[in-house]
């Protein structure tokens, strides 16, 4: 076992940890000595193996830790041949490849690095760009299967004095022939300081003034060294990530966390989990490079239960790690059943460069539990209407609240400091807006949400983006946006509106001439529904609880569609209690309620929201 790399199981091995001082418990000061590091004690170990077709006899791409570090610094040295300085910034627009993990790290080191959601509108994407102050954007050139190259064009047109340099988009001006170029010692002298800022990371779904995230070295350090110890990380391990880079759980927490053990990670063909041959040789996969841990969201859990094994042998997986969305606890049974592969949970902010807790590998899942907090940091709940004051009260143990936070690796904040209000206070909390409590054990549960954020897969979705949209079109009088149960990514975003009195068009009609102006097609609403009016409470607000009941109850009548013939009556209804929403089975007339009920659990066993059944 390497020295300061003992796995963490439970509270006690965090208190060990933090009677020690935090320089003795890191050796780690920025994300560059992740990599001086790996490459002194792991150089020819292969860092990286980057599969392009998904065919499984493939010759992979492999980078070892030593080529890795070189790559880094190509790519540090170019930035800064290009005029990046220490606080200027580099965008990202890439997928998950090699020249995405030299150009992330490469950009915290000669300035800060900005990895972007390249699924957004072009229009957003300037904000951001704005907002960040960057001088380079690095992009996918040219490709059938993406439309990055075509954005990153128009954005450099829309932004004077940006320098755009595309991977793979020829031969002599792309950037891996001009990293090649440069000298695989640095250039030039920088040791960032652990409180530097090294990124800036789009927080999903914002109007408006840009949201970017602030970390700062030593907020991505503490997560990244920290993590790989609650997984029992080796240096022998191999990691599947499919997560893109401008995703905390690609860069951090299933990213760097390998790279602090000096393991590998297996990077999926571009398209990641969207790559059908990918998805189909899965488990050959997983067992031809001798993977150990898979690294999901629960929707892909949902998509790997129904892959076949055939005769793949995958006994060496020692787990599989999910977060981004609530976890259903059936899920993780059907598949731990299914597999024989441990399921543990985990909670992240972008806020939090990726981490709040996780479950240890060490230590047996508990449902709705989303683990424990990481060392020298604070985890605890608040009363609901106190989280705004600056030394709120703490709820006891298992007393539900707010979720808020403070530690190493919470962020500095917004890039707009005007976007810190709600979210970070004066001495350093971070207000999650998570509704859940913490045990007498530490472990943390969520139960619900007190903001309104959707989070469709791993993904954050503000409604207001859709809202505005639909806000915007003549004869919608009113409308709100709630997140609505589904089986495969835990929400999905709907919108409930009101037409102007006289209006004859249908809610299908306004979704399709709206679409083109939500800036993110996870946005777009899965449905539309119209109502004659909103619910709203008692000085006129909307009132969204009440409207994610109806979806809940939407959802689930949607799902048990099969079984109506089967029983006299079946009708879902929505109930709020102090653990969150459940969901109420009413059945009347079911000849078997022992089949029935087996029938209902197969319709809403990939499902995160609890539900009871009740015979009538």
């Amino acid at each position: 076992m390497i020295p300061n790399r003992k796995p963490i199981v439970d509270q006690r091995d965090i208190e060990a940890i933090e009677r020690r001082p935090y320089e003795s418990a890191v050796p780690l000061r920025n994300t560059h000595d992740i990599f001086l590091r790996a490459a002194s004690l792991f150089g020819d170990r292969a860092a990286l193996i980057q599969l392009h077709t998904g065919a499984i006899d493939e010759t992979p791409r492999v980078v070892t830790y030593t080529e890795m570090l070189a790559g880094i610094h190509r790519a540090a040295n170019l930035f800064r041949t290009l005029g990046v300085e220490c606080e200027d910034s580099v965008v990202l627009l890439l997928p998950s490849i090699v020249e995405a993990q030299y150009a992330l790290w490469g950009a915290e080191l000669a300035g800060r690095a900005c990895p972007i959601n390249y699924m957004l509108t072009v229009d957003h994407m300037v904000e951001l760009v704005q907002a960040a102050k960057a001088k380079l954007v690095v992009a996918l050139g040219p490709d059938p299967d993406f439309e990055i190259w075509q954005k990153a064009q128009a954005l450099a047109a829309a932004c004077p004095g940006l320098t755009l340099l595309g991977v793979g988009a020829s031969a002599v001006d792309s950037f891996e022939h001009q990293i090649q170029a440069q000298s695989a010692e640095l250039s030039f002298e920088r040791n960032p300081e652990p409180d530097d800022i090294a990124a800036y990371f789009h927080t999903g779904g914002t109007t408006g003034a840009p949201k970017l995230a602030q970390h700062t070295h030593g907020n991505e350090v503490h997560t990244s060294w920290f993590a790989g110890m609650f997984y029992a990380t080796t240096e022998a391990d191999v990691m599947i990530n499919g997560f893109p880079l401008f995703h905390v759980a690609g860069a951090f927490v299933y990213g760097a966390s390998t790279f602090c053990a000096g393991a590998s990670l297996l990077l999926p063909p571009r398209l990641g989990m969207r790559h059908g041959e990918f998805v189909r040789n899965y488990w050959k996969f997983v067992e031809r490079f001798k993977v150990t841990y898979l690294a999901t969201v629960p929707t892909i859990i949902a998509t790997l239960l129904d892959t076949p094994l055939g005769d793949s042998r995958i006994s060496g997986v020692k787990a599989l790690y999910t977060g981004g969305s609530p976890l259903p606890t059936e899920l993780a049974n059907a598949f731990e059943k299914k597999f024989g592969i441990p399921v543990r949970n985990i909670l992240g902010m972008t806020e939090s460069a990726g981490l709040v807790s996780i479950e240890p590998l060490g230590a047996p899942r508990q449902a709705l539990s989303c683990g424990l907090r990481l060392p020298y940091t604070e985890v605890y709940a608040v009363p609901v209407n106190s989280q705004d004051s600056d030394l709120p009260a703490r709820c006891a143990p298992n007393q539900p609240g707010v979720i808020v936070l403070r530690g190493p690796h919470v962020g500095p904040g917004y890039t707009d400091p005007r976007r810190n209000r709600g979210m970070f206070t004066e001495d350093g909390l971070l207000i999650s807006g998570d509704l859940g409590h913490v045990d007498e054990s530490g472990c943390i549960y969520l139960t619900g949400r007190a903001k309104d954020v959707i989070i469709r897969g791993a993904h954050n979705i503000d409604p207001s983006m859709i809202e505005e949209a639909f806000a915007g079109h003549p004869d919608v009088q009113m409308c709100a946006a709630v997140g609505e149960p589904d089986p495969y990514a835990g929400e999905l975003p709907v919108v409930f509106i009101v037409l102007r009195p006289g209006a004859k068009v249908t809610g299908m009609e306004i979704l399709a001439a709206v679409s083109p102006s939500i800036a993110e097609r996870a946005a777009i609403p899965k449905r539309v529904t119209v109502v004659e009016s909103l619910p709203t409470t008692a000085i006129g607000k909307i009132y969204k609880p009440a409207l994610r009941l109806r979806a809940l109850e939407q959802a689930y009548s949607e799902a048990m569609s099969s079984l109506i013939t089967s029983c006299d009556r079946l009708e879902v209804k929505g109930v709020e209690s102090p653990g969150g929403l459940v969901a109420e089975i009413r059945v009347r007339g079911a000849s078997n309620e022992v089949a029935f009920a087996a029938g209902i659990a197969k319709a809403l066993e990939r499902f995160a929201t609890p539900y009871q059944v009740r015979w009538l």
